[in-house]
């Protein structure tokens, strides 16, 4: 296997340059299981959004997502706002926007029904500035004279900066957590901005979500090694976007996507992982995945790429129908889901081929490029072999193909014929190939 390995980049008559050999044994890879699908509430409906994404629950499965979840729910502030969710008002209140608690239970037992889990954006590090946590003395962070202040660093001065220190405050937090698992059966948190609340609450709050689910799913935005050692399993491979912008832009070569991958997983536990991603709620409100990735064809070559590496795929709500414009979480930007249906059954498709090879992608993947084309081999213990080529440029390219199914009968997975592999393919611009031995 190990030979095959090393050969996986190799075609049948030469060696590719810049080979990568994968950076973790593939026996600690965990099983990337979840798929994720970011759920702008705001973009389903202008009112009742969580019956609204209720009712798009079988389209959202069909494109083989197995983790919901929710862009902020809780009630949302009035003063100082500027319309963000992520100002929360009440900790254990759906905004009337959205729904009720009601509509939210009745939202989770249809997705548990349809095998899917449904998380919750949480935002511990503040709060807005009608919160009646601001009724409480010393729950909030203050400078000299005693006046609440936002958070530091930042620009968020529609929020209230949340004291630590304080342990009142820190199990009010905890308890608002467990409400939502408790309450409306919640598999999870993604949490907001985790690297601005300190190592301990983190601890003591997952450990204790812990014993309310063992199997809680805790996603974290943030890229500090600690966020695993406090109880985290996944976080984001935060420079990974950048850095797969930059090759689809003609800034650096296709090296540059393989040595940020291999950046983000050389350090990651047994049984954790990452979260990868062309787009989320605060890179569309920039600009839109077409833009950034050079069109349509550009943007789901991106997409194949990035999905088939190592860690959790995420979905961001509008991406599956290639919207084209930005798109701000602070308004109500309702998508025509049917707008696109061929660039939606391609998303389709795609997540077909990555769902059904969970049994080839057991190790990291062999990494090499040509010129403009970038390559993912993995092989199995049974000689099983996937293959994906993704040409990231808007020009045509020829590559190797490689060793491991070179000359050899296989599956196009995105067609489901059966081809041979030659040993060097011409491909049109941001073509990809998905091929299985």
């Amino acid at each position: 296997m190990l030979t095959a390995l090393l050969m996986g980049a190799v075609s049948c008559t030469e060696k590719e340059p810049e080979d990568k050999k994968p950076v973790r044994n593939p026996n600690e890879k965990p099983d990337a299981s979840y798929v994720f699908y970011e759920a702008n509430p705001r973009v389903f409906s202008t009112s009742n959004q969580l019956n609204a994404i209720n009712d798009r629950l079988e389209d959202i499965k069909d494109l083989g997502v197995d983790v919901i979840w929710l862009m902020p729910i809780c009630e949302q502030g009035q003063l100082k706002a500027i319309g963000s969710p992520y100002c929360i008002k009440n900790f254990t209140k759906v905004h009337p926007q959205y729904g009720t608690l009601d509509d939210l239970k009745n939202l989770v037992n249809k997705a548990h029904g349809m095998d899917m889990k449904v998380i919750l954006d949480w935002i511990a590090n503040h709060t807005s500035w009608d919160n009646p946590w601001l009724e409480n003395k010393g729950w909030h962070s203050t400078d000299a004279s005693g006046n609440v202040i936002s958070p530091p660093g930042f620009n968020w001065t529609d929020v209230a900066d949340l004291n630590f220190g304080n342990a009142d405050m820190r199990k009010a937090m905890k308890d608002a957590m467990a409400f939502w698992v408790t309450e409306a059966g919640i598999d999870g948190f993604r949490c907001d901005y985790a690297e601005g609340v300190p190592q301990d609450f983190w601890t003591d709050a997952l450990a204790y979500l812990r014993t309310l689910n063992q199997d809680i799913i805790l996603l974290a935005e943030g890229d500090k090694s600690w966020i695993y050692e406090v109880g985290f399993d996944i976080m984001y491979a935060w420079s990974f976007p950048s850095a797969l912008e930059n090759v689809f832009g003609g800034k650096s070569g296709v090296s540059t996507i393989f040595d940020s991958y291999n950046n983000d997983m050389k350090n990651v536990p047994k049984g954790k992982t990452r979260m990868r991603y062309i787009i989320n709620h605060d890179t569309a409100s920039e600009e839109s995945p077409i833009s950034r990735y050079g069109g349509e064809k550009g943007s789901m070559a991106a997409f194949v790429l990035t999905t088939m590496l190592e860690g959790c795929p995420l979905i961001y709500s509008s991406q599956e129908v290639g919207y084209s414009k930005s798109l701000s979480f602070f308004n109500n930007n309702v998508m025509k889901w049917d707008s696109n249906k061929a660039y939606t059954d391609e998303y389709i498709k795609v997540m077909e081929a990555f769902n059904s090879t969970r049994d080839v992608r057991v190790g990291a993947p062999q990494l090499a490029n040509t010129g403009n084309v970038a390559k993912l081999t993995f092989t199995n213990s049974i000689d099983e072999a996937l293959v994906v080529m993704v040409n990231t440029k808007n020009e045509k390219a020829t590559v190797n193909v490689p060793f491991a199914i070179a000359g050899m009968e296989v599956t196009d997975l995105m067609t489901g014929q059966k081809v041979v592999a030659e040993s060097a393919i011409d491909l049109d611009p941001y073509q990809y190939l998905i091929y299985r031995k």
